[in-house]
């Protein structure tokens, strides 16, 4: 293996670029004549738009057009959809609100778009935004899902009869509460997983331009599956036809899930563009992304969690309200349901499991997938259902998981999953033996002297990544299938390109997808060019998310990489006069087994394109394409340790240890894989201590600013100690699984069991912040 191939600890190249401030993002882009838009948005979570006056904003200085949705509408561009069908237990399907890009009859949560403006710079831009005058008949408005479910709640959809989206379940019912009508003991617990923003470094931004004299359009956006924008934008919304819209997704600073939809902004600058005859640009400022990014979590959940006379789970029954928001974004209905219902076995063999899951609407933001998408979720629920199951119990933590784990696999969940490959008790005992979880005792009794309470928690996490077969997950409702693309270019002096409908949005593919090519023909990885993010230059693929990049994304450039490899072992024996069984690769060099007889990889590449010397009936070039499409799902587990000291007198809680041991597969970068895993850690963390989007009452969110929305900082995060086991997964070419969401799905009910381990409580609220836990320690003591 060289140096820089799969398994080494090779620094990011595309690193090199961003630290000097070369990168290059949709906020950089000017092409010739650009304008700029602003948007007027609703002040109100609910009302009726009675009138809409634009003629002081039009007369503004430097407007260049100001466009509503009853002048969208006339256009026919079409409404925003949610692009994975799921259907009600009664069979009927999902009820999907009507959402305009632009809205023309009534809005529906604060930050609805109503009119753009385009002026010639962003502040004349916002000048007459302000002058716009909406006239508004605000109506009742609900932000609690399950309130919204009430009788008495105002109707968010005419679509959506008492705000109700789907009724559906996963799961045998009736053995399940056979199973816990007849258990020894039964765990019951209310969890609710908080709402969060995502938060990515860059805000969201669209260009678009129109090229009146082609008929094509173009647009530079934030998106992490830049394919998929160009297809639903043709295909549902009308933009423009498919081959006449080009879709550019450059340097995006962070996406987290966030970035995987199509928003409003990416088609209302396409169609401002047409209107206004100028290329129209938008960038969103940080209270907008707070009101408008689709946000995560929010669920509010019932489990029992049924156990024999030995401790075994026999029975696990979870009832689920999910809020999805104003309106159903592109991906929404799936993660409530199939990204989390399916997980719900955990990394346990639970014989009979059941799930509800009611997907409501209120007049708040759409929610959809963030880090983790539904496993976070069903991780959070199961962790903290084991915890205080094991204190009910009376026995430990550790072991009651542990007698509880699956053994054998491949195996076959009730909830759909069959899980191909794991070794959990080899986590799990990496994870306590890093934390000296034995030596805990002695630190609590430390602690006690000190004045600080003391807690540990663990969580043993499972999630499906590698987002899975096309035709398995469109029998589930999906509306596209999820395999990936890849081409592999070896150009005439052996450099090579890796053209991939992978996305790279922080997660280092320039790296490692060159070190994939660097293991394989011995090429420097400074000779490897990875391509991404034009649907111009890149063959249609699906995108990054779901930690789908290595398993699927990956697989897709090994596979086209063999096919390279076996044309150039063709050329290399013609020209060697050599068998071509006899040809192996190495440092660089094509070379004859047992002999001194080789051809540089470069002269090789020559040969293939100079076409003078080639074996009969070969076409000239090297020039190979593969779709992958996958087999099943990965399946990346670990246990996380959390240890924690609160001072009772302030309810400030230090995490004073976290460790984390993960089962990822196959590593192609060790480097890259703690770098994820140390950033997904820390949005866990953030979510258990310090973040929550909160709405008041009439549906403004207080939580706007980081004024008011907190971030983690350095110092709310100790030094984690990471390590991985391997379980190779058997199901893609590489053995990988992912790792982009672990941290970010096992580490919120490790903190949260840690606290309330310390506090001697059986729940608390997350965000667990300061208040919150000062009040709890208060509630014990009475």
């Amino acid at each position: 293996m060289g140096i820089e191939g799969v398994g080494a600890r090779v620094a990011r190249k595309e690193d090199r670029r961003f630290i000097t401030g070369a990168g290059r993002y949709v906020d950089d882009m000017v092409v010739p004549g650009m304008k700029h838009a602003a948007f007027v948005r609703s002040p109100y979570a609910h009302a009726q738009i009675k009138k809409i006056d634009v003629k002081k904003a039009q007369a503004m200085p430097g407007v260049i057009g100001v466009l509503t949705g009853k002048e969208l509408k006339a256009d026919g561009i079409g409404n925003l959809i949610c692009g994975w069908m799921i259907h009600s237990k009664d069979g009927s399907p999902m009820k999907m609100g009507a959402w305009s890009p632009l809205a023309f009859d009534r809005v529906r949560y604060v930050g609805d778009a109503v009119v753009v403006v385009v002026a010639e710079t962003k502040g004349q831009a916002r000048d007459a935004a302000e002058a716009v005058d909406v006239t508004y008949e605000e109506l009742k408005a609900v932000v609690d899902a399950p309130k919204a479910l009430e009788r008495s709640a105002p109707q968010i959809h005419p679509e959506a009869d008492g705000n109700l989206i789907f009724d559906w379940e996963l799961g045998d019912s009736t053995a399940t509460n056979a199973a816990i009508k007849a258990a020894a003991h039964v765990t019951r617990m209310k969890i609710v997983n908080n709402r969060l923003v995502p938060n990515a470094m860059e805000p969201r931004a669209a260009l678009g331009s129109y090229d009146k004299a082609e008929d094509h359009y173009t647009c530079w956006t934030t998106s992490q599956n830049p394919h998929l924008a160009r297809l639903v934008m043709s295909a549902f919304y009308n933009v423009a036809p498919e081959n006449k819209l080009r879709v550019i997704a450059p340097d995006v600073g962070g996406g987290f899930g966030s970035k995987i939809y199509i928003y409003p902004e990416e088609i209302i600058c396409l169609w401002a563009s047409k209107k206004t005859g100028v290329p129209v640009k938008w960038v969103a400022d940080r209270t907008e992304s707070f009101l408008t990014d689709a946000h995560g979590r929010d669920h509010v959940s019932t489990v029992e969690m049924a156990f024999d006379k030995d401790n075994r789970i026999t029975g696990l029954k979870v009832d689920t309200i999910a809020n999805l928001g104003a309106y159903m974004s592109l991906f929404s209905s799936c993660v409530p349901t199939y990204l989390y219902a399916t997980l719900l076995s955990g990394q346990y063999d639970i014989p009979a499991i059941h799930a509800n899951v009611r997907a409501v609407y209120t007049n708040t933001a759409p929610v959809d997938a963030y880090r983790g998408a539904g496993r976070p979720e069903a991780t959070y629920l199961l962790e903290r259902t084991m915890e205080t199951a094991a204190r009910e119990l009376g026995v430990s933590p550790a072991e009651l998981r542990r007698n509880n784990f699956i053994t054998s696999f491949p195996h076959q969940t009730p909830v759909i999953m069959n899980y191909d490959a794991g070794d959990y008790a080899a986590s799990l005992d990496a994870a306590m033996a890093a934390a000296d979880y034995a030596g805990f005792p002695q630190r609590k009794a430390d602690a006690a002297k000190r004045g600080k309470l003391r807690g540990i928690g663990l969580s043993n996490y499972i999630e499906a990544c590698g987002l899975a077969p096309s035709a398995a997950v469109g029998s589930l409702g999906a509306g596209v299938g999820l395999w990936e693309s890849a081409e592999v270019r070896v150009n005439a002096a052996g450099t090579i390109e890796v053209l991939t409908g992978s996305h790279s949005h922080g997660q280092g593919h320039e790296t490692t997808f060159a070190q994939l090519v660097n293991q394989r023909f011995g090429v420097p990885i400074d000779s490897v060019s990875i391509v991404h993010g034009d649907t111009d230059k890149v063959q249609m693929g699906m995108g990054t998310y779901g930690s789908r990049s290595g398993a699927v994304g990956m697989s897709a450039v090994a596979k086209a990489l063999d096919k390279v490899e076996a044309k150039a072992k063709k050329i290399a024996a013609h020209l060697l006069e050599a068998d071509e069984g006899d040809i192996v690769i190495e440092d660089g060099a094509l070379k004859v087994t047992g002999t001194d007889k080789s051809v540089p990889w470069f002269q090789m590449a020559l040969a293939a394109y100079t076409a003078h010397n080639l074996p009969g009936g070969m076409e000239p070039g090297l020039k190979e394409t593969s779709f992958y499409d996958p087999s099943n799902f990965t399946f990346p587990a670990g246990c996380y340790v959390c240890e924690v000291e609160i001072d009772p007198e302030t309810g400030v809680t230090e995490i004073v240890q976290f460790v984390a041991a993960d089962d990822f597969g196959n590593i192609i970068n060790p480097m890259i894989v703690e770098g994820q895993v140390h950033g997904g850690i820390a949005q866990g963390i953030g979510q258990a201590l310090l973040e929550g989007a909160n709405y008041d009452a009439s549906g403004q969110l207080l939580t706007a600013s980081y004024m008011d929305y907190t971030m983690p900082r350095a110092d709310d995060l100790p030094s984690f100690k990471v390590s991985t086991s391997n379980t190779p997964c058997p199901g893609n070419p590489l053995g990988i699984k992912g790792c982009g969401e672990a941290g970010a799905i096992g580490s919120p009910p490790a903190v949260i069991n840690a606290i309330t381990d310390a506090i001697g409580i059986t729940d608390i609220a997350m965000p667990a912040s300061p208040s919150t836990v000062w009040a709890a320690i208060r509630a014990t003591k009475h």
